[in-house]
């Protein structure tokens, strides 16, 4: 799994049900639920 900065929790977490994603600039993005709280974390991932 991708590792995210929950900001709620405050630490890094493994991401729960990610998704790969596009940001308006086309750069590649997962975002998926934290498992302790349920905020959504992001990751950038960069251009492929």
């Amino acid at each position: 799994m991708v590792e995210a900065y929950c900001v709620k929790c405050k630490q890094s977490v493994e991401m729960k049900e990610g998704k790969e994603t596009k940001t308006a600039r086309g750069t590649t993005m997962m975002k998926g639920r934290c498992p302790k709280c349920g905020t959504t974390v992001c990751r950038m991932m960069g251009k492929k």
